[in-house]
């Protein structure tokens, strides 16, 4: 049997902890479509918590939106995601497997990123006179040309029998700073921000990729995190250093070094960015550095675009100064899912330990050793002994005392010793455990994740206990 890969180790945990299934799988799954169990559910929630804290709740500056992932299909054509949302796709004749064209060429040293289709298809070509242009699953070489595939996921509003044609058709949304930028003039016109100010949004994005994998960080339906900030044009230098200082220390805050991540800067930009960095993670999993956010300068061509399409005037008037003009944007957007699978990877730890039946031997134990304010399960509550009526009301108490204010679990399933490999799996700071000393002293004993250290507290303590553990 091959040895399994860490990104082998990590599907297979997320799967059997319930951080993530693959969707429709009694159908025979659906690619590149995840579902969240209840420990990917919670993880996910505190990491988005955690994001909209630091992007929202704490500042002065920004305010929250969650807006429709319907919109007038008007936006994607100013935007330009109807034209240019494209990325270039060749096929096997043979096994009739659909490739990146553009990945393809990377794997020859052959930068093609956002190149134009002519640049690739001359590129491929060179590549074909030289045999070397080969199917990545059967290595057939009858392989087609390149041709742009829409990113864009069709759909259609109202009676389902209507044609799907270029008059009803609607997208869903490929990003969510779309709906940011239409709800700029009402987001100034109903709250008190004025320049330079942002808006925040956490919301589901749809892409037609043609080719989905590495598990959940490429998917065709994911969660983006996002924050377009408005200024005047003259600011843009400033409050884009402190954005990538600011997005830069949130990683670090949580649990990841200066060797996990590290700055990309893109050579080549867009038509409207004049900055433009990216946040990547060095994914054990994924063999490397990969982009986690991106933090980008991207002028004022979105309002402006919105501005000519719609015949509404985006411009801003600053009182203060009585300038008129059309604001600058710095966007911050980071994956969530992506953000998910890069604490997964970062927590993902396999220790020898002492086997508990014979000091003299070793087992390996697996534990997602999380920052703690993003565990799934903050505690787990064990009586001793299921059996015993008096252990299970006592824990129980406990647990119920506990639940109001931490995400607690209760577990009497099994020998203390696999309970505790049980909650190592899913994350679980602290593990307390009901035993008949507790019927007389008032303590239990806790145990710690990541040093398996135990020490006797009293129940009376245990909130204040948590809490202090859990928030530094």
């Amino acid at each position: 049997m091959a040895e399994q890969t860490m990104l082998d180790k990590i599907t297979s945990l997320a799967k059997r902890r319930g951080f993530v299934f693959p969707s429709s799988e009694i159908y025979g799954g659906f690619a590149a479509v995840y579902d969240y169990g209840h420990y990917g559910t919670l993880l996910k929630n505190n990491i988005r918590d955690a994001w909209w804290k630091a992007m929202m709740e704490r500042r002065e500056d920004i305010v929250g939106l969650d807006s429709a992932i319907f919109m007038h299909p008007t936006t994607w054509k100013a935007s330009g995601h109807v034209e240019n949302f494209d990325d270039p796709q060749i096929d096997c004749r043979k096994c009739k497997t659909r490739m990146q064209a553009d990945h393809v060429l990377e794997l020859y040293g052959i930068s093609a990123n956002k190149m134009p289709l002519e640049f690739i298809n001359e590129e491929l070509n060179k590549m074909r006179g030289a045999t070397k242009l080969k199917c990545q699953v059967c290595g057939s070489t009858d392989i087609t040309s390149a041709k742009n595939f829409s990113q864009m996921v069709k759909s259609n509003l109202g009676s389902p029998t209507d044609e799907l044609s270029e008059k009803n058709v609607v997208y869903l949304r490929p990003e969510t700073c779309g709906g940011i930028y239409l709800e700029y003039k009402n987001t100034l016109a109903s709250t008190r921000v004025r320049m330079p100010f942002g808006i925040a949004q956490i919301g589901k994005a749809f892409r037609n990729e043609i080719v989905a994998r590495q598990f959940i960080f490429r998917t065709r339906e994911f969660e983006q995190m996002e924050m377009q900030y408005f200024m005047h044009p003259q600011m843009v230098k400033e409050k884009y250093e402190m954005w990538k200082e600011t997005r830069w220390s949130w990683y670090l805050q949580y649990g990841m070094t200066e060797k996990d991540i590290r700055w990309h800067k893109h050579k080549k930009l867009s038509h409207y960015a004049s900055k433009a960095y990216d946040i990547e993670y060095d994914f054990r999993s994924l063999g490397g550095f990969k982009e986690v956010e991106g933090i980008h300068a991207r002028g004022d061509w979105d309002l402006t675009q919105h501005g000519k399409f719609s015949g509404q005037d985006m411009s801003y008037f600053d009182e203060k100064t009585k300038e008129r003009f059309i604001p600058h944007i710095v966007e911050t957007s980071a994956g969530l899912n992506r953000l998910l699978l890069m604490f997964l990877d970062k927590a993902y730890v396999e220790e020898s330990i002492p086997n508990t039946g014979d000091e003299a031997k070793e087992e390996t134990r697996t534990v997602l050793k999380f920052d703690k304010r993003l565990a799934p399960i903050k505690a787990a509550v064990f009586p001793l002994l299921k059996n015993k009526p008096e252990l299970v009301a006592k824990a129980r108490e406990i647990f119920d005392g506990l639940k109001e204010q931490f995400m607690c679990e209760f577990d009497d399933n099994g020998n203390v010793g696999k309970r505790y490999r049980r909650q190592d799996e899913i994350g679980t700071p602290y593990c307390l455990t009901v035993d008949f000393e507790t019927l007389t002293d008032d303590m239990v004993t806790v145990r710690d994740r990541d040093t398996m250290l135990q020490e006797r507290i009293k129940i009376k303590d245990l909130k204040n206990y948590l809490k202090e553990r859990l928030n530094n």
